[in-house]
């Protein structure tokens, strides 16, 4: 075989491949395809590779030259027209199989319908409080820069809650000009965001997923927590203590309520003060506003002045009041619930149990 024929046979067969894969409308002729050309017996460009032993020498490098790359080339088109066709084949069957989704729902296992989740209520329920109290929604992202989340609330840089064992920081080349960033330990990082882009007077609560290496009956890793900050002029302690109290008898339906602040500490507030609300606990059940004894529900107290300097706001004109609770605490508390872990099992009974119709919902938040 000259060289001249070589090529022209070697071209017209690139010519045959291209127009027979272009072709192929599914996979079954696509694999016709393959065999005519690629087949162990009777393939094309089988057959001029099984040529290449009997050339001269001379010929025979450039020639299986020739060849290898045509049947690459012939892989790659199959390749790439077998990924069209399946990709045509699984929209087909994707319509074939639709459901109806005008049909009534099925229900499998507990036979459990859609439920809000009491987390998701309780945080309804907290927001519509705080907004008939003045307080509007804030929310900030999960991922939070060491300063917003520590150094701007005179969190000390050896405090242990900035170590390892307490926070998941991000990996290190993941900083900003504001240090490292990690998963917020605290909604507390909207307050910053709020106090350096707004000016006062400020009313918010922050709601949100936050993040500590934590985990027994009580504490998980990933939780919820409402965060609230005022800053006007002539903020009182009294203010605060008048807003939790009322939030508080609202939020678990009672008419009084006991309620005392024992004195505490918090780096970004001074004084600080942890609440206490009255309940009972006989017969192994808590029971809000009645009874003798004490639970600890929140923390408080008033805004750091060096926190309001750090943020751009000045002292000596402004005051403020900020405090924090864990939603899971009080959903826990209102409903009965003794472990928190149950709440992130996924457990369709559980939810069954303790989940919120879209009817019950509304009826709770709004009253």
């Amino acid at each position: 075989m000259s060289d001249t024929g070589s090529k022209t046979d070697i071209a017209a067969l690139t010519h045959a491949v291209r127009v027979a894969v272009a072709a192929a409308s599914d996979l079954s002729a696509l694999e016709v395809v393959k065999i005519q050309f690629l087949g162990k017996k009777g393939g094309s460009v089988t057959a001029l590779l099984r040529l290449v032993g009997t050339l001269p020498e001379a010929e025979r490098k450039p020639f299986a030259a020739q060849v290898n790359a045509l049947r690459d080339e012939l892989d790659a088109l199959l390749e790439e027209r077998k990924i069209a066709l399946s990709g045509g084949a699984a929209d087909a069957a994707l319509v074939s199989q639709a459901d109806d989704m005008t049909m009534p729902a099925r229900r499998h296992g507990c036979n459990a319908a859609g439920t809000v989740h009491p987390i998701q209520q309780t945080i309804q329920e907290m927001v519509a409080i705080f907004a008939e109290l003045g307080f509007s929604w804030a929310e900030g992202p999960d991922v939070e820069s060491d300063w917003n989340n520590f150094s701007a609330l005179n969190m000390p840089e050896d405090h242990p809650a900035r170590q390892m064992q307490d926070t998941f920081y991000m990996p290190t080349a993941a900083k900003d000009n504001r240090g490292a960033t990690l998963l917020r330990t605290q909604t507390s990082g909207v307050q910053v965001r709020v106090m350096t882009s707004q000016k006062p007077p400020i009313r918010i609560v922050a709601p949100g997923r936050t993040y500590r290496s934590d985990y027994d009956q009580t504490h998980s890793p990933m939780f919820h927590q409402i965060e609230g900050l005022m800053i006007d002029e002539g903020t009182t302690f009294a203010h605060l203590k008048g807003l939790l109290y009322e939030f508080t008898r609202r939020y678990f339906g009672v008419d009084k309520l006991s309620m005392r602040f024992r004195p505490s500490y918090f780096p970004f507030t001074e004084p600080s003060a942890e609440v206490d609300i009255g309940c009972s606990r006989a017969g192994g059940k808590i029971k809000i506003g009645e009874g003798t004894d004490w639970l600890e529900v929140l923390g408080c107290g008033m805004v750091h002045p060096q926190v309001l300097i750090n943020c751009g706001i000045d002292p000596q004109q402004y005051q403020g009041f900020a405090f924090g609770m864990g939603i899971e605490r009080f959903a826990m508390l209102k409903h009965g619930i003794s472990d928190l872990r149950d709440m992130f099992n996924c457990d369709l009974r559980w939810m069954q149990r303790y989940g919120f119709s879209a009817t019950q919902s509304l009826l709770h938040t709004v009253r």
